[in-house]
């Protein structure tokens, strides 16, 4: 059993590895041609960002895999012996302590390497190291708090019952939903301030919007994102009563109040079709496929790693193992999450209009620096949006032979607004 396991996440990586492979060559010959969406300048900037991150991921699936091999064949069985504590839930919790502390320390080094090598040498991190510290402390006591917590109610379950998979899927769909709910009232504001947006012309556009659709929310706030990061991004958050929407002060300094409102129609036809549920929905369908799976995994498997199958390592062996699963639905996840933003970029320009919400793109894919061609591979797998090209043409946008300057042309007859230097036909 160990062997076909070993078998598998051995495909997965020589998989993840082929897919970033395959996205450096392809944005290295596409950098070279004539740059479409944005300025020479910055079509370049963007494909070696691009190209940099690929480099550091192939690394770390790299890293990755050792991490597996390793934790199979003897972490499983050091990690046991220095847990020796009476009590099967309490065994239970510090395992798994350990078990997350030591894939923490693995993954620092790519997690400062991205944000303050990378990130910072495309303008991206405008985080100091001591803010860095501090977000890290407030994440590792909610984590020694609530993930203890799960912990303790995970391994409860599986001392228990039988069908310990089932209840365990259960409290899982359970805390993923409250944790939807908790998120944008308390979890968020631990580490970001939200200010209640300024009465004025773009709130009252903004709340005319949310009526129309029928969303009632808990405001409309501003985030303080422009002190970690200068990406531009909003979001409606929350569940039920603690429904808001965000908008990263990012985002107010770069766009019009035209093109925000275009930007958050978008974001209401997410609501209004209901994506959020069904984002749920198929998150729900991956844990039960999960549990079950993971749920029925013979003792074989635990004897041949040394160790003995209480519920900590069955836990651990349950999280060591959820990315294969989840890479073989990750294709049918993004095609259902890029059919969705299709409808939204419709929904979005009835609200908003077209004109506005294509001029909003073009900017956000310039200000993120969002190299606008992808290798057909990581489509597939990876985007849950569909290829800004894409997203533009399907609007009536002739995107795969533009050039954004800094000025917008007049419009064409078309009726859709272009950028200067358009390439010749």
């Amino acid at each position: 059993m160990l062997e076909l396991i070993i078998g598998i996440y051995s495909l997965y990586t020589f998989m993840r590895v082929y897919i970033s492979v395959m996205q450096i060559g392809y944005i290295n010959q596409e950098k070279r041609k004539d740059p479409v969406l944005m300025p020479a300048g910055k079509y370049m900037v963007a494909a070696n960002y691009a190209v940099a991150k690929e480099k550091l991921a192939i690394v770390e699936h790299f890293v990755d895999y050792l991490m597996f091999v390793w934790w199979v064949f003897a972490g499983f069985s050091w990690l046991s012996s220095l847990v020796s504590v009476d009590g099967q839930i309490m065994q239970a919790v510090l395992f798994l302590y350990g078990f997350m502390v030591v894939n923490y320390i693995v993954g620092l080094p790519f997690e400062l390497y991205q944000k303050f090598k990378i990130d910072e040498d495309f303008h991206f991190n405008q985080m100091t190291l001591r803010m860095y510290v501090l977000d890290t402390l407030k994440s590792a006591v909610m984590f020694v708090v609530l993930g203890g917590v799960l912990f303790a109610l995970l391994a409860w379950i599986i001392v228990n019952y039988e069908m310990w998979w089932l209840g365990g899927f259960v409290l899982l769909f359970g805390v993923a939903l409250l944790v939807n709910v908790l998120y944008p009232t308390v979890i968020a504001p631990i580490f970001n301030k939200f200010n209640p947006l300024e009465e004025g012309e773009l709130k009252d556009a903004i709340t005319a919007m949310m009526e129309k659709v029928g969303l009632k929310s808990d405001g409309i706030f501003v985030m303080d994102a422009s002190k970690r990061d200068s990406r531009l991004n909003a979001y409606f958050g929350g569940l039920g009563k603690s429904k808001r929407v965000v908008l990263f002060d990012t985002l107010l300094e770069k766009l019009n109040k035209e093109e925000l409102l275009a930007v958050l129609g978008h974001e209401l036809g997410h609501y209004s079709h209901g994506d959020i549920w069904k984002n749920i929905g198929l998150m729900g369908l991956l844990l039960f496929v999960v549990f079950f799976l993971f749920g029925h995994l013979p003792d074989e498997l635990f004897i041949q790693m040394h160790v003995a199958p209480h519920a900590g390592v069955k836990i651990a062996t349950l999280m060591l193992l959820l990315p294969l699963v989840s890479f073989i639905f990750t294709p049918f996840m993004s095609y259902v999450s890029r059919h969705n933003e299709y409808a939204a970029d419709a929904f979005g320009s009835k609200m908003g209009g077209q004109d506005n919400l294509v001029s909003a793109l073009l900017k956000l894919v310039t200000e993120n620096k969002s190299f606008p061609k992808s290798h057909p591979l990581v489509i597939f797998f990876y985007y849950t949006h569909p290829p800004i090209i894409e997203r533009l043409n399907a609007m009536g946008y002739d995107a795969a032979n533009t050039v954004a300057g800094e000025e917008k042309s007049e419009k064409t007859a078309e009726g859709i607004f272009t950028f200067v230097d358009r390439k010749s036909q």
